[in-house]
């Protein structure tokens, strides 16, 4: 079962203003073939395909935590493309309908965002194509699905830098540089695990692609906390086998900061959630939206 705790796992600048194209391209970054999708995905139904979990436990935490994290992750990207898509307009602007207030969103290079979605984010790529099952890779070999975690975490750090290298808007950047630092950690962790079960040492491998992290400015204060040496189990009793992996005895990546892994018992400290507003005129029509509110807030003051 899955705790759900109503924080994002970084906190994202709020954009100045709508930038739909930049959403577009972080919904590579979603639902691409190295997307977030894919990595839940991959993890997910590998945790619970998983064979002998009592004798392998170490592998199987290891899958099973970075599974949970890869479920925040989604959340932010799909939080970012909603940022960037958030608007045109605010839910106290009056906009005639009959003057094509939204115009300019006919020309968004993912303009189903706007007809379709509301602004939001869709489990789909850059060019609108559905993210699918034919992503995941779950074989029951322990051993061929770590290496491909391992590609798959190697790849979508080249993914993200790609997506980082168009933007210049900084809540997208600040999502790239979030994901890049954590992509590092489960490739580490990944070639950590195929080195305990196999003898190989595929951390020397790492870091591949050979990004340049102290280059990226959205990248440092990740750096700087230790959050490239930290895995999570967000505050479950269960999943502590994978320190057999993710050990002490081991230390960060060279090129980044030094210092010994680390499993942290609760979650990243993460930061709150932007509060999206929708133009209820034209935007997003509804019912009464004054009296939805009210309702809500009645029920609000009702829970407390």
């Amino acid at each position: 079962m899955f705790m759900r705790i109503d924080k994002l796992q970084a906190e994202l600048p709020v954009p100045k203003k709508p930038d739909p194209n930049a959403a577009a391209a972080l919904q590579e970054l979603l639902g691409g073939k190295y997307g977030e999708m894919s990595t839940l995905g991959n993890y997910m139904f590998q945790s619970f395909n998983f064979r002998n979990k009592t004798k392998l436990r170490p592998f199987y935490s290891l899958v099973s935590a970075i599974f949970m994290e890869e479920l925040g992750h989604v959340e932010l990207v799909s939080n970012g493309i909603a940022m960037l898509n958030n608007g045109p307009g605010d839910d106290t602007e009056e906009v005639d309908v009959s003057k094509a207030p939204f115009e300019d969103m006919k020309d968004a290079r993912l303009a189903g965002s706007f007809f379709s979605n509301g602004g939001g984010a869709m489990p789909v790529n850059s060019n609108a194509q559905s993210w699918n099952a034919d992503m995941v890779t779950t074989t029951g070999n322990l051993i061929i699905d770590l290496l491909h975690n391992f590609h798959l975490e190697c790849g979508a750090r080249l993914h993200k830098l790609r997506v980082y290298e168009t933007l210049t808007d900084p809540t997208g950047r600040e999502v790239c540089g979030y994901l890049l630092v954590r992509g590092s950690v489960h490739a580490h962790a990944y070639g950590l695990a195929l080195k305990k079960i196999t003898g190989v040492e595929i951390e020397k491998m790492l870091p591949t692609p050979n990004i340049k992290l102290d280059a990226i400015p959205e990248c440092q204060k990740y750096l700087q906390e230790g959050s490239h040496r930290r895995l999570y189990r967000f505050g479950s009793p269960d999943y502590a086998e994978m320190a057999g992996i993710w050990s002490n005895d081991e230390v960060a990546l060279p090129g980044d900061p030094p210092g010994n892994l680390e499993i942290v018992e609760g979650p990243p400290e993460g930061g709150k959630m932007a509060e999206l507003l929708g133009n209820y005129g034209a935007f997003a029509p509804d019912y009464a939206p004054e009296e939805i509110f009210e309702v809500a807030t009645k029920l609000y003051k009702k829970s407390r």
